[in-house]
Formats: structure tokens, C-alpha cells, sequence
């Protein structure tokens, strides 16, 4: 079963290695492993996904816990999420099998980002299924793949973190509304502090 951890990192030498090796002393298979900048200064986002049985997703996420430099980890396997992965294809073709490629790459709403006598090159963006269903098409048609570069799978959830969204759409000035509550709150006690105060003298 493979399973796909988020995992926000601090962006310090030797993290990869302590993950990698994490998975190692765990015998468990790294299918894909993505790294890169995250929305917070000196925070780098890793998307780790493994093959491992079914109860592992728990052990897993604990143990990442416990290695240096690791400040979150997201199992988001189980949960509603977007999983994309990029790829580039670079394929043999001629000026004869140069339109049959295009119409490939029409079909399956990918791009040509390079154009070359004697081969192109492919950008496509999407779910697994979507670029496996590509390469299996080249195949099939004779077209001779040189050679093949994969993101691996990147993964956000879907509408969590609300409190972030709500602070980064906050306009300067304007109380949220839980500082609304709070000023509430403050007024009614001076209310009362005030009443108590006269009623003692």
C-alpha cells in the first residue's frame, strides 16, 4: 500500500539523510521523495511517498517525529487531498512523426517545450494515471522514449488550515473576530467591575 507523508523541514544540511535513513532502518521503499521551498522563511516541504503495509502509516509518522529538524509531518494519505506530478519525455521523432506526436500532446493537454532535428520534448502535468497512460501511448506507436524525468508526486490537502487563511485575508486595521469576542468579553467585565464597586460604596 503506498502511503504520502508531508513533512515541513528545517532547511539545514544532513535533513534528506537523516529522512532516507529513517526509511532504511524501517525496510520500507521510498517511491518518490520531492523537496522544495515552503510558504515560511528557512522551511523546506518534503512529499514522501512509500510502499508499506496498511497499519505502517502511524509508526511512520512517529518516527519522523522524533528525527531532527522535523517540525510537522501530514499523513494525508487517507485524506482529501490534490496530488500532481510533473514530467519531461523526450522522444525520438523526425519531420514524418513530428504531427503525430503533436496530436498525442493535444489529446493528453500536454506541451512541447523543446524542438530538436531529431527529437522533442514534452512537458505534462497531472495525476499518475494521466502521464503512465502518455508513456504507454508513446510506446505502443513506436516512438522511441530517450529519456524520462518525474517530479514524483506533490500533495496538498484541501481546505484545512482556515485560521491560516483567515490571518493571511486579514486586512490591517479590521478586528478578526475573535478580537472582537475578546473586546466584548473585556467590556461586560468592566460593566460589572463598575457595578460591584458601586454597590460596595
Amino acid at each position: 500500500m503506498l502511503h504520502t507523508f508531508v513533512a515541513l523541514v528545517e532547511d539545514k544540511p544532513g535533513v534528506l539523510t537523516r529522512v532516507a535513513s529513517l526509511f532504511r532502518r524501517l525496510n520500507i521503499n521510498i517511491v518518490s521523495l520531492t523537496v522544495g521551498h515552503s510558504e515560511k522563511v528557512g522551511v523546506s516541504r518534503m512529499t514522501i511517498v512509500c510502499d508499506a503495509s496498511p497499519t505502517a502509516g502511524h509508526r511512520i509518522a512517529a518516527s519522523l517525529y522524533k528525527l531532527e529538524n522535523v517540525l510537522q509531518v501530514d499523513d494525508v494519505g487517507q485524506l482529501s487531498h490534490v496530488a500532481r506530478e510533473l514530467a519531461l519525455i523526450k522522444v525520438a521523432a523526425t519531420p514524418k512523426t513530428r504531427s503525430m506526436v503533436f496530436e498525442l500532446v493535444e489529446v493528453f493537454r500536454a506541451r512541447i517545450v523543446d524542438l530538436a532535428p531529431e527529437s522533442m520534448m514534452i512537458e505534462i502535468t497531472g495525476v499518475e494515471s494521466k502521464i503512465e497512460g502518455l508513456i504507454q501511448v508513446l510506446n505502443e506507436n513506436g516512438d522511441r522514449i530517450l529519456e524520462i524525468s518525474r517530479t514524483g508526486r506533490m500533495v496538498m490537502r484541501r481546505g484545512q488550515h482556515t485560521s491560516r487563511v483567515l490571518e493571511a485575508m486579514r486586512v490591517p486595521g479590521l478586528e478578526t473576530p475573535d478580537e472582537l469576542k475578546a473586546e466584548e468579553v473585556g467590556s461586560a467585565s468592566d460593566v460589572l467591575m463598575a457595578e460591584e464597586a458601586g454597590l460596595r460604596d
